[in-house]
């Protein structure tokens, strides 16, 4: 049958925001307490809660939420969060379980064989600040204990709190009572992850960093004995510096201490020698075996009782791996996934994680390692819609000015019945990640597919800063934040409009977070004057000075300090690259989303730079707040309005004449 036509950007599709909001987010924080398998999800219908699930050990039955509403498993470590949940077997009785819950940030225990015993709490609240926050637990019956990270705020301020590794005893005798609380070390660092024991319980090792260092940057492998009574003894450092980053750190079966270290340029796996002193690169290659620490608990390697390593490796996109330390050889697992989370666990001979594809949405997945066999054992991804709704990705290698390579993924438009009319050019919407240091991964997203099936392609930029490509490609950023990103987008945007793939009058930039700062700061760089006919942008960091002097929470207070420049040598810098200094430059109609809770960049920052539009350019814009919602939307109602309210602003500026949206009132 013929397609009919219909010019880009006025295609029916599907793809509703509802549908978008449905699928947002997915499965975190997998982890093996015996032979079961165990993870958050999501539940935007619910608020945006994150439920704990339970896949029995014989994969029969569907996966179950184990804590109803409203139970929600998540902390606050860092605000971004990290591991909330740890669990063991018992001889009897079934598993024990920790986890915090987000409305008290309190860190619980259950039984979840016992339905008569309801959850309770191990640690006690706080009226100081933001109180107390438990993060990368790690439970231990036999000493009675649960150790993890604690996150203590000293005073009302963002930045004053202190952090250490703690033993929480699981009877609860320390609910009512901080001082039940045992401190493993002083608060020697500012930053720190959970321990992790050796096999034997004599050692114990985790990762510290200080400002202002960021963990992409620079952080210490902390190594201690341990002694009788459950104490740290002769702390020191056996790995990392300030300009060499340790990513993550576990025990093999043997003793012997696993790490992933960027001193070769790249995230290699590592193995310390008996002496202390001398580490080993387990498979030197110029690719990345770990990623940028943005939450306490990710695991991008776990090893197995046989003596090998489940890895996630890759240049750009992380696939699943089993890594011969012996030998240096790593064989990937088959199958269509391409794209692995750092949450990976393992249950004997076999490694389960949870991987996406272009075609494909997040699934639990576990590999046999001793056949080489991987299957599918959860949310078995089931299409919403007819796949031909969705787009079909390319991976794109754009060249800069000055000849360097700027990554991307380049997601055309599709229609299974639509085309447009012959000679017609698609607009696009340039994606700009968050972090900055971080990365877009190539796995289907229905956000993505909500443009691409309407006629309105997407292209995300992975500028220089992004992880994925070697510590060289990250510190490309370095005191080139606002230049170096915003160029690349631009850079990507021009490629396509020159290569007669998107029509360059209807480019548009879209980012939340840094994301939200790389595209506020393309509406007002003079270098890219006249790229993009509107923006979106999403909780976005618009002023630099009021960022750095106490607008943010701790783990970012200084990120600027390589970002911008040292603050009291570059004030000026940080006032000429902010957006919010240069709001009469804006020419263009913007859409701007903040959540009124967010802390991290919050909405103060987006008031300064709209008072300045209005007073200066005068720009065409609208400005939608989300009450209860903080750094990123999770309710399904708050995603389904910024959705549709983007999409708004293409039927506007584009001239699209959609009728599926409401209209978006620009303020001039």
């Amino acid at each position: 049958m013929a397609n009919t036509e219909a010019p880009y950007g006025t295609w029916h599709s599907p793809v509703d925001a509802a549908l978008v909001a449905a699928h947002d987010g997915s499965p975190e924080y997998l982890g093996a307490v015996g032979a079961e398998v165990w993870w958050t999800e999501p539940r935007p219908q619910e608020g945006g809660r994150r439920a704990l699930m339970r896949l029995r050990e014989d994969r029969e039955q569907p996966a179950e939420s184990v804590l109803p509403a409203p139970w929600n498993v998540r902390n606050r470590m860092i605000e971004y969060g990290g591991l909330p949940w740890a669990g063991v077997e018992r001889p009897t009785g079934g598993p024990l379980v920790v986890f915090t819950h987000f409305a008290d940030q309190r860190l619980y225990a259950f039984a979840p064989d016992d339905p008569a015993t309801e959850p309770w709490p191990l640690t006690p609240l706080s009226a100081v600040g933001e109180g107390l926050r438990w993060c990368d637990p790690v439970v231990r019956p036999e000493q009675g204990d649960v150790t993890c990270v604690l996150e203590e705020f000293t005073g009302e301020g963002p930045t004053e709190l202190r952090r250490l590794p703690v033993s929480v005893p699981l009877d609860g005798s320390a609910a009512e009572d901080r001082g039940g609380v045992r401190e493993l070390t002083p608060a020697t660092h500012r930053f720190l992850t959970g321990p992790r024991f050796s096999p034997d319980g004599r050692q114990a090792a985790w990762l510290a960093w200080d400002h202002p260092s960021m963990p992409w940057d620079g952080t210490l492998l902390r190594l201690a004995e341990v002694d009788a009574d459950g104490g740290f003894l002769r702390v020191r450092t056996v790995a990392g510096g300030t300009e060499e980053s340790v990513a993550q750190v576990e025990w093999a079966a043997d003793g012997s201490l696993l790490f992933a270290s960027d001193r070769t340029g790249w995230w290699n796996l590592h193995r310390l020698e008996p002496d202390g002193d001398t580490a080993v690169n387990l498979c030197p290659c110029a690719e990345e075996f770990a990623g940028g620490l943005w939450r306490i608990g990710y695991r991008w390697f776990v090893p197995l009782l046989s003596g090998l390593v489940a890895v996630l490796h890759g240049q750009g996109g992380m696939v699943l791996g089993v890594l011969d330390p012996d030998g240096g050889e790593v064989v990937d697992m088959p199958g269509p996934w391409t794209e692995w989370s750092a949450s990976l666990a393992v249950s004997g001979s076999r490694v389960v994680g949870i991987a996406a594809g272009a075609q494909r949405g997040h699934e639990i997945v576990e590999l046999d390692t001793r056949d080489g066999h991987g299957r599918v054992i959860a949310r078995p991804h089931q299409d919403a819609v007819h796949p031909d709704y969705y787009p079909q990705p390319q991976v794109r290698v754009f060249r800069g000015p000055d000849g360097r390579e700027v990554h991307g993924n380049l997601y055309p438009p599709r229609h299974p019945e639509l085309v447009a009319p012959e000679g017609e050019l698609p607009p696009y919407a340039v994606w700009v990640h968050g972090g900055p240091t971080s990365r877009s991964p190539l796995v289907l997203d229905l956000e993505i597919a909500y443009f691409t099936s309407r006629g309105i392609g997407v292209v995300e930029v992975n500028y220089g800063g992004s992880t994925g490509y070697g510590r060289e490609y990250r510190n490309r950023l370095r005191e080139q934040w606002g230049v170096v990103d915003v160029m690349d987008c631009a850079t990507a945007a021009r490629a396509l409009a020159a290569e007669g793939v998107a029509d360059p009058e209807r480019i548009a930039i879209r980012g939340g977070s840094a994301g939200g700062w790389t595209s506020a700061a393309s509406l007002t760089s003079p270098d890219t004057e006249g790229v993009y006919a509107c923006g979106t942008i999403s909780y976005p960091i618009l002023d630099l000075e009021g960022w750095a002097e106490g607008e943010t929470h701790d783990f970012e207070s200084q990120y600027l300090e390589s970002l911008v420049g040292p603050l009291a040598e570059q004030r000026a810098r940080y006032r000429d690259r902010s957006p919010a200094a240069h709001a009469e430059r804006v020419s263009v109609p913007f859409l701007l989303l903040q959540g009124l809770d967010d802390v991290i960049c919050p909405p103060v920052q987006c008031e300064r730079f709209l008072d300045k539009v209005t007073t200066g350019s005068g720009a065409p814009h609208a400005y939608l707040t989300f009450e209860g919602e903080g750094h990123g939307f999770r309710r399904a109602d708050s995603i389904v309005r910024a959705v549709e309210a983007e999409l708004a602003l293409y039927d506007r500026v584009f001239g699209l004449n959609r009728q599926d949206v409401p209209a978006l009132e620009l303020t001039e």
